[in-house]
């Protein structure tokens, strides 16, 4: 299999609970807590993990909350290289509201990098051996980090040979995108936030994705829909793939383990129509775990055989 390097700028400890009712200015007392490495990179990594495959992830570490995340990174055996920073690693916190099963997310502030601690993400990359095949950029960009970050790190991976795949959104996608990238994989939102236009049509979507791939820009593009699954655009083709219907019991990480599997399908040799369709049944498995658990492989791997039993 081909060599797969996750990285994440903005990684953090993910705390989630569960409470009867969410309502002001009262004291909540909620289920014991459980505590996961969490970040986009860092999901990725583990959805790998979690699908049979191996990676290898690359992330700051700083403070005691950066102690416990490497602590929770080993417990999954991951093979992971923290860099040390300065500040410490950021906490979220997700709530699920028992009696109407509505989630409550919420994000903190990553800590402020300084040029230093940002730029030898960038030196390390050209240091790996065997060189990354696939380099996976997923996540926010904490204070400090450069809004071309994702387009230094694409254009490093270019002088390895790695083919990077970029899962972020807003300015940064923009400037990784200037360099040029391999895939893609925002969703609709995002997807029409880039392209400055409300697109609403599928045909419009699916010309305006062609548009990127044939600018140059990437070479694949993946449009997340949710539960209409994806839209995939490249130049040999464009298609509108839909999931199985399944019972959604938290949509948390599964955009995260959409991108692993399609990495992760890809470095084992797989044809791009079939490891999309296989980052799509690995997405939509991630929606049937509750709170912050990510995909089962065993869930991926039956979609897959059902999706690709309809897409043929």
């Amino acid at each position: 299999m081909k060599n797969i390097v996750s990285l994440t700028m903005n990684p953090a400890i993910d705390k989630s609970s569960s409470v009867a009712h969410v309502v002001p200015e009262r004291k909540l007392y909620c289920k014991p807590p459980r505590f996961e490495a969490g970040g986009g990179g860092v999901n990725v990594c583990r959805a790998i993990k979690k699908l049979g495959g191996d990676s290898e992830l690359l992330y700051p570490a700083g403070g005691l909350t950066g102690q416990r995340l490497q602590g929770l990174l080993d417990k999954e055996d991951l093979f992971h290289r923290p860099l040390p920073i300065a500040g410490a690693v950021r906490e979220s916190l997700v709530v699920l509201e028992e009696e109407t099963g509505l989630q409550y997310r919420f994000g903190m502030p990553g800590p402020h990098l300084q040029k230093d601690e940002w730029r030898q993400f960038l030196e390390e990359i050209e240091r790996i051996e065997p060189s990354p095949d696939y380099l996976v950029a997923s996540g926010s960009l904490p204070p400090g980090v450069p809004v071309d970050f994702y387009a230094q790190l694409a254009r490093t991976g270019k002088k390895s040979g790695a083919k990077t795949i970029v899962d972020v959104a807003g300015k940064a996608l923009e400037e990784a995108l200037k360099e040029g990238v391999f895939l893609i994989k925002p969703n609709v939102r995002e997807f029409r936030e880039l392209v400055g236009e409300d697109v609403t049509e599928e045909d419009r979507i699916k010309a305006q994705a062609r548009n990127l791939v044939k600018q140059g820009r990437c070479e694949v593009v993946v449009i997340s829909l949710g539960a209409a699954g994806a839209l995939v655009a490249a130049e040999s083709f464009t298609e509108h793939i839909l999931p199985p219907t399944v019972p959604i019991v938290s949509k948390v990480g599964a955009g995260d383990s959409m991108v692993a599997g399609i990495v992760l399908s890809l470095a084992r040799g797989k044809p791009l129509r079939d490891a999309v369709i296989f980052g799509i049944a690995s997405g939509t498995a991630a929606v049937m775990t509750p709170g912050t658990e990510l995909c089962r492989r065993e869930d991926a791997e039956r979609l897959f055989e059902t999706m690709m039993k309809e897409t043929v």
